[in-house]
C-alpha cells in the first residue's frame, strides 16, 4: 500500500517580526530584527533586559474577551495563528469533516504565566480571588484544546513538549497521522509566550543570554558569529495546515509545499549542553533524509537551529558537515533566529513556515549580525542579506534542552 502524501495548504505566523504572514516574511527578507527592550515586566537591573516580544498583539482581535481571560498568553497566540492559517487555507470555520480533522500541537513551557499571576493573587488576596480557570490554563495541552474546539477538529488531539524541538516534532508526528490514513487535515505547530521575570532570570542563571546588548538589542542575536553571547528569549506561534494530497486537490486547495520527511533523536548526554560531537543532530538529519528518500546533495537550503550560543552553533556546524561532507560548504545555511530570537516551542513551527515560503517565493532569509567569522563555524550562513535563488528542498533543524533533536524535510510540490 502506497504511503499517503502530505502537503501544506495554510500558514499562520505570529512572532516578534509581526502578526501577519506577509509582515513576518517581509521583515525576514529585509533583515529586520524583532528584538527589543522588555516591556512585559520591569527588567531594569537584570543583566539581560531584552527579548523578542510580539508587537501590537491584541488577543481580542481574534478571541472574545471572556475567553481571553480563560486562556494563557501562549494559547491566545496559538489560537490567533491557527485562525490565520485556516483562513489562509480557505477552509471554513468548522472543519468540513470534523472526525477526519486533528490537532498535533506543542509548547515547551505552557501556561506558567497564569500560574504565576494566580499564585501571587492567592498569597496577596486570598483563595477566593483566584481565577477558577487558572489551573486548567497552566496545562500544556490548552493551546491544542483551544484550536481543536474552535475548528471542531474531533480526531486525535495531541500535545508535544520537547523543549526547542517541539514545533518541528509536532509537524513530523502530524505528518505520520495523515500518512497512516487517520486524518485528512491536521492543524500543527507550536507556541510559546513566557517573557516573565523568572524565565529570564532562569536563563541568566544558566549563562545562556547575552548581557552586552541591552542598549543595542537588534544586534544581540548573532548566530555563528565569533562574538555571539547567547540566545534571545522570544515568543510567538506558528501553525501549518497539513493536508492529505488527494483531499487537498479535490477541494482545489493552494499547495505551498510537500512534507517529504522528518525524524527525531535524542542525545542521551546532558540536560542543557549539546553532545559536543553532534551525534544526536547528525542522526536526526540522516534519518530525516532517509525518510524523505533523498540524498544529501538534493538539499538546497538548511534553516539552522542557529540559536546564537557558543556550543550549539559550533555543534550544529559539526553535525551538518558530518551529514553532508564537502557538500556542506555548498549549501546555504541561515538562522532566522538572528531576527526572531528563540521562541522555544514555537521556533520549529515558525521556521517550517519560513522554509515553506523560501520554496514558494525563491528567497533565502539571511543570518543578520554575522560580522566576525568563527573558525569552528565555517559554512555559508547567508550573511546579512537575503539571497534570491530557486529552492526545491529544505531541511529545518531544531535542537533543544534535554538533547531533543527534530528535523523536517520540505520540498517543492510536483503532482
Amino acid at each position: 500500500m502506497s504511503t499517503k502524501r502530505v502537503v501544506i495548504t495554510g500558514l499562520g505566523a505570529i512572532s516578534p517580526l509581526g502578526t501577519t504572514l506577509e509582515g513576518n516574511w517581509n521583515n525576514l527578507l529585509e533583515g529586520r530584527s524583532g528584538i527589543r527592550k522588555i516591556s512585559q515586566f520591569d527588567a531594569d537591573g537584570l543583566p539581560c533586559q531584552i527579548a523578542g516580544e510580539i508587537p501590537d498583539f491584541d488577543p481580542t482581535d481574534y478571541i472574545e474577551k471572556k475567553e481571553v481571560r480563560r486562556l494563557a498568553r501562549s494559547a491566545q497566540i496559538a489560537l490567533a495563528a491557527a485562525k490565520n492559517a485556516v483562513n489562509d487555507a480557505a477552509l471554513p470555520e468548522i472543519m468540513p469533516e470534523p472526525e477526519r480533522s486533528a490537532v498535533y500541537f506543542g509548547t515547551g513551557i505552557g501556561g506558567l504565566d497564569v500560574f504565576e499571576e494566580n499564585n501571587s493573587i492567592f498569597h496577596s488576596r486570598g483563595y477566593s480571588r483566584v481565577n477558577p480557570f487558572a489551573l486548567p490554563g497552566t496545562i500544556p495541552n490548552m493551546p491544542a484544546f483551544a484550536i481543536g474546539r474552535e475548528f471542531q477538529c474531533l480526531g486525535p488531539n495531541f500535545t508535544i513538549t520537547t523543549a526547542c524541538a517541539t514545533g518541528t516534532q509536532a509537524i513530523g508526528e502530524a505528518c505520520e497521522l495523515i500518512r497512516r490514513g487517520v486524518a485528512d487535515i491536521v492543524l500543527s505547530g507550536g507556541t510559546e509566550a513566557m517573557i516573565r521575570d523568572f524565565a529570564i532570570v532562569g536563563f541568566i542563571a544558566m549563562r545562556a543570554l547575552p548581557t552586552s546588548y541591552n542598549d543595542n538589542p537588534t544586534k544581540a542575536s548573532r548566530p555563528f558569529d565569533l562574538n555571539r553571547e547567547g540566545f534571545i528569549f522570544s515568543e510567538g506561534a506558528g501553525v501549518l495546515v497539513l493536508e492529505e494530497l488527494e483531499h487537498a486537490l479535490k477541494r482545489g486547495a493552494r499547495i505551498y509545499a510537500e512534507v517529504a520527511g522528518h525524524a527525531a533523536s535524542s542525545d542521551g548526554f546532558h540536560m542543557a549542553a549539546p553532545d559536543p560531537d553532534g551525534a544526536g543532530p547528525t542522526r536526526a538529519m540522516r534519518w530525516a533524509l532517509q525518510d524523505a528518500k533523498m540524498n544529501p546533495d538534493e538539499i538546497d537550503y538548511i534553516n539552522a537551529h542557529g540559536s546564537s550560543t557558543a556550543l550549539n552553533d559550533s555543534t550544529e556546524t559539526r553535525a551538518i558537515k558530518a551529514v553532508f561532507g564537502q557538500q556542506a560548504y555548498k549549501i546555504p545555511v541561515s538562522s532566522t533566529k538572528s531576527m526572531m530570537g528563540h521562541a522555544m516551542g514555537a521556533s520549529g513551527a515558525l521556521e517550517a513556515i519560513f522554509c515553506t515560503l523560501t520554496i514558494n517565493k525563491g528567497w533565502i532569509p539571511p543570518t543578520i549580525n554575522y560580522e566576525t567569522p568563527d573558525p569552528e563555524c565555517d559554512l555559508d550562513y547567508v550573511p546579512n542579506k537575503a539571497r534570491q535563488v530557486r529552492v526545491n528542498t529544505t531541511l529545518s533543524n531544531s535542537f533543544g534542552l534535554g538533547g531533543q533533536n527534530a528535523c523536517l524535510v520540505l520540498k517543492r510540490f510536483e503532482d
